[in-house]
C-alpha cells in the first residue's frame, strides 16, 4: 500500500486489468491505447524537472495553487508517486449529470431585470463546462447576431494544423468568438461543421447554457443573466457512456480562471453534476481544489447538489444504542442492502472514523457469512461468495482526511451478474470512541432502480464536489408546489459529525432554485422542460452574474463575489413551504431570491 495514493487507485494498480475493466470505476483514467494514466497530484517545487528524470514520456499539466496533471505510463507509476516533489495522488473519478428525466420570476428575477436596476449579467463571464453547446442557437448571440461565447474549447477534439489546445495544456482544440461568428456566416451546414466541427450530442450542455444566459426574443425565451458572456468547454468523453472525468473538470476550471484574468472580467462557474465515491467531507483533491479555485480572482462557483437524495444509496448511524457518539451501549449494526437482478457490478464504501474499530462482516442472500476485515491489515483482498466476487480494500487515512475507507467492489464469479437478493453488512464494534459509519453506494446512474439500502439515509446524499467548503452548493426545489424537489441531494443534518474537513455546523446546501420543468432550449430548434439539480445550478449561476454586475461591473460592490456573494444568497432566501428551522440539510437557508439578495 502507498500511503500518498488514494484506496481506490492502489486497489486499481493492484487489480488485473481485464477484471480492472469490469468494473464501474477502477478504469477510469486508464487509457488502453498508450498504456498510461491520468493522474491528479497535489505537488511542490519543480513538478516537471523531477517527472523529466524518470522519464520524457510523462505529461505534466500545471493547473493551480499546486495542483497538476500528469499523464504517467502504468510502469512508472510507482516511481512517480514516490517522487518527493508529489505530495499525494489521486486517479479520475467519473461524474454524472444531475438530471432525473426559462426562468420567469422564479427566484424572484424580476423585481431587478425588469426594473431598476435592470440587471442582465452585462460585463460577467459565465463558464459552463459540460456537453459542449448548440453554438448556433440565437438563444447565444447579441442583438446583431454575433455569438456572446467568448472562447469554446472542445476537449474531445484532436489538435492539428491551425487547431490547437489552449495554452498550457495538451487536450482538446480552442475556438475564439471570431472564429465562431466566421462559422456563423457559413450558410452549407456541412462546411460550417467542417470549419467548427465542436457539438453537444446530449443537449445537457446547451440546456445549462440556455438556463444561466440564453436570451431569443422571438421565441419569448429568457435566461437568468441573458447579456452575461459565456465561456464553453465541451469536456472530454471519459469513455463510451460519455460522462465526464475529474482531471477534465480540473482542466476546465484552470482555463476559465485564465480567461477570466486575461479578459479582465469577473467569473462564474456552473458544475451540473456529480459523483458518489468519497468520504463526502471536503477532503478530496478535487474538492480541496476548487476550494482553492474560489479564491483565485473575482470567482464564484455554483455546484448542483445531486439527485441522490431518494435514491437509497447513503446509511449512516452509530453502533452506540442511542445514536449519539460516545452514549450508552455499543451494539451490532446489521446494514441490509437489495441488490436486482441483473446488476453487473456494484461498489460499496464503508467510512469510518480512524478510532473506531469493527469487525464487518457480509452475508450473502443466502446466509453465508464472510469477514472483512480479518484477512489483512490494510490493503487489497478478495474473496469469493456465492456467484459474486468481492475486491476489497482496507485503507488507512490519508495526509488530507482523518477518515478510515473500507471499498468494496462487487464483479460477477464465473457469469454476467453479481449474486441479487438481500445482502447484509454487519458491523460489530470492537473499540469504538464515536461509533459512527457512512456507507454509501455507487451512483443511481449506474445501478438498478431495485439496488438501494432497505432503510436509507437521505442526509448527506449530496453528490462531489458540492461537498466543497467555498462552492455555492445548489440544490432543487418545485416551483408548483413551492416545495423540496425530493430527489435533490441533502447536506449536513447530523450535527454530531466527526470525520472529515466539513464537520458539525457546515451548511449544505447553501440554497435550492428551481429545478423542475425548467424550460430550456434544446438540440432542434425549440425549449424543453427539464429536471434536475442540473438545471437548478444554472438559474443560481445566473444570479450570481447579477450580483457581480449590480456590485463589480456596476461599482456598487467591488468586492461582491466568492463567499459574500453566497452570504448574501442566503441572506435573501426565502422560507418554502413545509420546511421548519433554516438552514436544514434539504434547502439550506430557503429557496434563492435574487431580488432580495441585492442590499438595500
Amino acid at each position: 500500500m502507498n500511503q500518498k495514493r488514494e484506496n481506490i487507485l492502489n486497489l486499481a494498480l493492484e487489480t488485473d486489468e481485464q477484471e480492472r475493466a469490469r468494473t464501474g470505476d477502477l478504469n477510469v483514467g486508464f487509457q488502453a491505447a498508450t498504456r498510461s494514466w491520468e493522474l491528479i497530484v497535489k505537488y511542490h517545487g519543480d513538478l516537471a524537472g523531477a517527472a523529466a528524470e524518470i522519464s520524457e514520456t510523462i505529461g505534466v499539466e500545471y493547473l493551480i495553487a499546486g495542483y497538476a496533471i500528469l499523464t504517467v505510463p502504468e510502469n512508472l507509476v510507482d516511481a512517480v508517486s514516490d517522487l518527493e516533489q508529489v505530495e499525494y495522488v489521486e486517479k479520475p473519478k467519473r461524474y454524472y449529470y444531475a438530471l432525473e428525466t426559462g426562468v420567469g420570476n422564479r427566484g424572484c428575477f424580476t423585481p431587478v431585470t425588469l426594473g431598476p436596476p435592470y440587471l442582465t449579467g452585462r460585463g460577467v463571464l459565465i463558464l459552463v463546462a459540460d456537453s459542449g453547446i448548440e453554438w448556433t442557437r440565437r438563444d447565444f448571440q447579441d442583438s446583431r447576431g454575433r455569438t456572446r461565447i467568448r472562447y469554446l474549447w472542445d476537449q474531445t477534439l484532436t489538435p492539428g494544423e491551425d487547431r490547437n489546445p489552449p495554452e498550457g495544456f495538451r487536450v482538446g482544440v480552442e475556438f475564439n468568438a471570431d472564429q465562431i461568428d466566421e462559422a456563423l456566416q457559413i450558410e452549407n451546414a456541412q462546411e460550417q461543421f467542417a470549419f467548427l466541427p465542436s457539438i453537444d450530442v446530449s443537449g445537457h450542455g446547451t440546456a445549462v447554457a440556455g438556463i444561466a444566459a440564453g436570451l431569443n426574443t422571438a421565441a419569448e425565451y429568457i435566461g437568468a443573466a441573458p447579456n452575461a458572456e459565456l465561456l464553453i468547454v465541451k469536456l472530454g468523453v471519459a469513455d463510451a457512456l460519455g460522462f465526464p472525468r475529474t482531471t477534465e473538470l480540473m482542466r476546465a476550471v484552470a482555463w476559465g480562471l485564465r480567461k477570466a484574468q486575461e479578459l479582465q472580467m469577473p467569473l462564474v462557474i456552473n458544475l451540473s453534476f456529480g459523483n458518489s465515491y468519497g468520504a463526502h467531507d471536503g477532503s478530496s483533491l478535487l474538492e480541496r481544489f476548487l476550494d482553492n479555485a474560489a479564491e483565485i480572482g473575482r470567482t464564484v462557483i455554483c455546484v448542483g447538489s445531486g439527485n441522490e437524495g431518494a435514491s437509497g444509496g447513503h446509511v449512516a448511524g452509530s453502533v452506540y444504542s442511542g445514536g449519539v457518539p460516545g452514549r450508552g451501549v455499543p451494539q451490532d449494526v446489521r446494514v441490509e442492502l437489495a441488490v436486482a437482478n441483473y446488476e453487473q457490478n456494484l461498489r460499496v464504501q464503508l467510512w469510518q472514523n480512524y478510532t473506531d474499530e469493527y469487525r464487518v462482516y457480509l452475508i450473502a442472500p443466502s446466509g453465508r457469512r464472510a469477514e472483512l476485515t480479518a484477512p489483512v491489515n490494510g490493503g487489497k483482498f478478495t474473496l469469493n461468495i456465492e456467484q459474486t466476487k468481492i475486491l476489497a480494500y482496507q485503507g488507512e487515512p490519508a495526509p488530507y482526511a482523518v477518515a478510515k475507507e473500507l471499498y468494496l467492489e462487487f464483479l460477477p464469479n464465473g457469469g454476467t451478474y453479481i449474486g441479487s437478493g438481500i445482502w447484509t453488512l454487519l458491523l460489530e464494534p470492537v473499540h469504538v470512541v464515536t461509533g459512527q459509519y457512512y456507507l454509501y453506494l455507487a451512483d443511481s446512474a449506474t445501478r438498478n432502480m431495485g439496488t438501494y439500502f432497505y432503510e436509507p439515509t437521505p442526509q448527506v446524499s449530496l453528490t462531489i464536489p458540492s461537498t466543497a467548503a467555498k462552492v455555492i452548493t445548489v440544490g432543487a426545489y418545485d416551483t408548483i408546489y413551492d416545495a423540496y424537489a425530493d430527489f435533490s441531494g441533502r447536506g449536513y443534518a447530523d450535527r454530531e459529525r466527526t470525520i472529515g474537513v466539513v464537520t458539525a455546523g457546515l451548511v449544505k446546501p447553501d440554497i435550492v432554485a428551481p429545478g423542475v420543468g425548467v424550460r430550456a432550449p434544446d438540440l432542434y430548434g425549440g425549449y424543453t422542460p427539464v429536471t434536475g439539480t442540473s438545471f437548478a445550478t444554472p438559474v443560481a449561476a445566473g444570479a450570481a452574474a447579477l450580483l457581480m454586475e449590480w456590485g463589480i461591473v456596476r461599482g456598487n460592490d467591488p468586492f461582491l463575489y466568492g463567499e459574500k456573494v453566497k452570504a448574501y444568497f442566503r441572506a435573501g432566501a426565502r422560507p418554502l413551504r413545509g420546511e421548519e428551522g433554516y438552514p436544514n440539510a434539504r434547502v439550506g437557508y430557503g429557496a434563492l431570491c435574487v431580488a432580495e439578495s441585492i442590499p438595500t
